[in-house]
This record gives structure tokens, C-alpha cells and sequence, in this order.
């Protein structure tokens, strides 16, 4: 090891960083597939309780209404008492409130329990990634981010198998389904066990024996809170988000997440719902439909997660945002629009979005400081369910008054909001170090492009 004191930033790509990956990716799994099986209970679960449209819009905005409260409580909460034990706590949590939600015999029950599924799930957001991101290197953050929260689009094709299949259990199919959740649950908790806490968080707090103890579990006993950069111990400070020079990216971080989960969440929520609108009946056109869209959501992942280190976060940001704007104002646009083409757009906007949205994940935890970061990724998990449990609420009710080609006309006009906003204040963060991103000053935000990478640390 060098003297440059760059042990996490600069490291080889290693099979911990892997499985830390895929056990951090658990969440994001059971996020997509929680949030798209509702969508597929509600086929069984409305004749079954003779829903309403507004209990309908309440069921499926609840989770989001809880990923809100969850995310800007315990982004916070694991800033103050760490990753790993938040890291295992909120699996129980989902695991839990899944199971319980197949006993409901009212609305009010189904709605309570999506609310505290969902605070589970916003939970782990800030918890998940800020330790991911804190172990990985540099070089690599932002593809191994990116794919954690690209296995969200799994998970929610993963939801629309498990409901084909459990079509043939009858009226009472969505106990099985909204309880189906909990097995991927306790496998991600298995697999979680062990993890070892954020050496740089560690650090944060002063605990250098701790630290010191984590790095040479992960990288050999050769290693130590010597070959770290110096992480300032700083009491946690809910505020410091909204304060200068983070106030800024606070600002952009909400804003640019939101307008990216409006649409994504109603679609996903409300997909066999918009098929069926525009004449797409039957199973194969509901549940097939609506996996082919997922299945198209991961498709845009694979060229994104490559563009994402080539061209960077900012261009790709902007790109995928001007797409999809295209993507879905078109049906509003053409007279007539034939299934086909409405299809079509679908299609687009859910590669395009597949191609960018791990974003959320990746800028919150590069822009902010070890001691705020998953505060700042809490916040920006809580600001845009506010919008994307708004725009659930309200996607019966848009498809009702509008259309399905108005309901994604409003979408294109979100989306469009994202785009400028992302012009303005979208910075570049690729092949920069935690510590490099997180001291940057405003004005060295708004440059279009990083600097040139450095030469990895050799060692010895």
C-alpha cells in the first residue's frame, strides 16, 4: 500500500465486494416485487372486499406513503447507530408485516399493513447503500450501485411470474401474493447476517478500534485505519442536509428522484389496469404485458450500468429523461393511438427509465459526507414518494378522467420537470472518491464533466 492512503477508494474488485452487492440488492428486490404484486393482489383483493376507487388509490399509495416516513426517519436513525444492525433489522420488519397482510379482513387492515411494509422497505434505502457504497471502490461505485438497484426491475417482473401462477388459487389468490413477499425476506436475512459495519462510519464516530478491526476482516490483517482516508469525527445532524453546501444537492436529488418515480410507480402499480384500457385482455396480454414491461425495465440496466462509468451520471441523467419525455407524451399526441403504439411508448419509457433510475442510489451517496449519507439518501427516498404516492392516489382517478394516454401525458410533463431541473443542477461524479464528491463546493458542482481519473494506487 502506498502512502496515498486509499485503501476502499482504489482496490481491486473483490468476491466481498460481490456479495455485498447481491446481499445489499435483496431490498431493492423486495421493493420492486412488493410494489408491483399489489397490483396483481388487486385483481382478487378488489372483488373480494368490493373495493372502492379510493380505497383502491389508498392501497396502492399506502407502501408509498410508508417508503416516505421510513426513509426520513431511518436515513437518520442509521447515521446515528450505524449500518449493520439496521442492516438486519428491517428484513424482520418486511418479513412481518408481508405475513400478517395475507390475515386482513378490511380494507383498512391491508391499507395499514402496506403503510408499515412500505416504511420497512424505505428503510432500507439509506441502510443498504450508504454501506455499500462506503466499501466499494471508486472505480466501480457507480455500476455496483447502479446494479443493486437495477435488480429492483426483477424483483417487480419477478411479481407479475408469481402472480400468473397463483391465478388458479381462486378468490382468495392476493392473501398468497401480498404475503409472498416475506420468503424473499428472510432468504435476504440469511444472507445479510455477518456483514461487517462501515469501517468509514466507524471512523466518523471515533470508534478506531472498531474500525480498525473491520478493515483487516475485509481486506487481510496487512491493512488499517492508516490506509483510510481521514474521516472527521462529526456529530450527526439531521439538518445539515438543508444547509450549505448540501443544500443544493439536497434540492437536486429530490427533485430529479421524484419526477423519476411518478410515472415509474403508477405504471407499475397500475399496469394491467393500462393495458386492459387500451382493448389488452386476457392473461397473456395482462400478466404478460405487464412482465414484458418489467423484463424491458432490466434491459435498459445493462447499457446503463456500462454508460453510466463511460459517459457519466450527468449526460445519462438527461438523456434518459429527454426519452421519456418523448416516450410518453406520444400516445397523448396521436389521435386515435392504436394499442400498438401505446405499447410502444410503454415499452420506451420503461427502458429508458430501467437505463437511469438506479441514479437515486448513486448520487445521494456520492454527494454527501459518511456522517449525513444516509440521511441524504433517506431524505431523497421520502421527498419523491410524496409525489409518487400523489400520483398512485391519483392514477384511477387520471385514468378515469383522462385516459390512459392523458394519465401518461401528465407523466411526459413530470418527467419534463426532472429534465430541466437535472440540466441546471445535475453535477459529475464519476471516478471520484467519496471524500472528493462530498467536499466539493457549489460552484464545482455545476462543471459537465469529472475531471480525468487518477492512476490507481499501486501496491505493494
Amino acid at each position: 500500500m502506498t502512502s496515498t492512503g486509499h485503501l476502499i477508494d482504489d482496490a481491486p474488485l473483490t468476491s466481498f465486494h460481490k456479495k455485498l452487492t447481491a446481499f445489499s440488492s435483496g431490498g431493492p428486490f423486495i421493493d420492486g416485487f412488493a410494489l408491483s404484486i399489489i397490483g396483481v393482489a388487486l385483481i382478487t383483493l378488489e372483488p373480494a372486499m368490493d373495493l372502492s376507487a379510493t380505497e383502491i388509490g389508498l392501497i396502492g399509495a399506502a407502501s408509498l406513503v410508508g417508503i416516505f416516513v421510513g426513509g426520513g426517519v431511518f436515513g437518520y436513525v442509521t447515521d446515528k447507530i450505524g449500518r449493520h444492525v439496521m442492516y438486519i433489522a428491517d428484513l424482520v420488519a418486511l418479513a412481518v408485516f408481508s405475513v400478517l397482510s395475507a390475515f386482513c379482513g378490511e380494507a383498512w387492515q391491508v391499507i395499514l399493513l402496506r403503510f408499515l411494509l412500505g416504511v420497512a422497505i424505505g428503510a432500507d434505502y439509506p441502510i443498504a447503500t450508504s454501506l455499500l457504497a462506503e466499501f466499494l471502490p471508486k472505480r466501480q461505485r457507480g455500476r455496483l450501485l447502479g446494479a443493486m438497484f437495477v435488480v429492483w426491475a426483477v424483483g417487480a417482473a419477478a411479481a407479475y411470474v408469481v402472480g400468473f401462477f397463483a391465478r388458479g388459487l381462486g378468490p382468495d389468490a392476493w392473501r398468497f401474493l401480498l404475503a409472498s413477499p416475506a420468503i424473499f425476506a428472510i432468504i435476504t436475512l440469511l444472507a445479510r447476517m455477518g456483514t461487517p459495519e462501515s469501517p468509514r462510519w466507524l471512523m466518523s464516530k471515533g470508534r478506531m478500534a472498531e474500525a480498525d478491526a473491520s478493515i483487516k476482516r475485509v481486506f487481510g490483517e496487512q491493512y488499517g485505519v492508516a490506509d483510510l482516508p481521514e474521516e472527521p469525527v462529526v456529530s450527526t445532524s439531521f439538518f445539515r442536509v438543508f444547509q450549505k453546501p448540501y443544500l443544493r444537492r439536497t434540492i437536486f436529488v429530490a427533485i430529479f428522484w421524484t419526477a423519476q418515480v411518478i410515472p415509474l410507480f403508477a405504471v407499475y402499480t397500475f399496469a394491467p389496469d393500462l393495458l386492459e384500457s387500451f382493448g389488452l385482455y386476457g392473461d397473456a396480454n395482462l400478466y404478460g404485458g405487464s412482465l414484458l414491461i418489467a423484463i424491458l425495465f432490466v434491459v435498459g440496466g445493462i447499457p446503463g450500468l456500462w454508460l453510466v462509468e463511460k459517459i457519466g451520471r450527468r449526460k445519462l441523467l438527461i438523456g434518459s429523461f429527454a426519452i421519456i419525455v418523448v416516450a410518453l407524451a406520444v400516445p397523448a399526441l396521436i389521435p386515435d393511438v392504436s394499442a400498438k403504439i401505446f405499447f410502444l411508448a410503454l415499452a420506451v419509457f420503461a427502458i429508458s427509465s430501467g437505463a437511469s433510475s438506479f441514479l437515486e442510489v448513486v448520487y445521494p451517496n456520492e454527494l454527501f459526507p459518511t456522517e449525513v449519507r444516509a440521511t441524504a439518501v433517506g431524505m431523497g427516498t421520502a421527498i419523491s414518494r410524496i409525489g409518487s404516492a400523489a400520483g398512485t392516489y391519483l392514477m384511477p382517478m387520471a385514468l378515469v378522467t383522462f385516459g390512459a394516454s392523458g394519465a401518461l401525458m401528465i407523466g411526459a410533463v413530470v418527467t419534463l420537470v426532472g429534465l430541466v431541473a437535472s440540466i441546471f443542477l445535475a453535477p459529475e461524479t464519476r471516478g471520484a472518491s467519496l471524500s472528493d464528491t462530498a467536499s466539493k463546493t457549489e460552484s464545482e458542482e455545476v462543471e459537465k464533466s469529472a475531471e480525468p481519473d487518477p492512476a490507481p494506487v499501486t501496491r505493494a
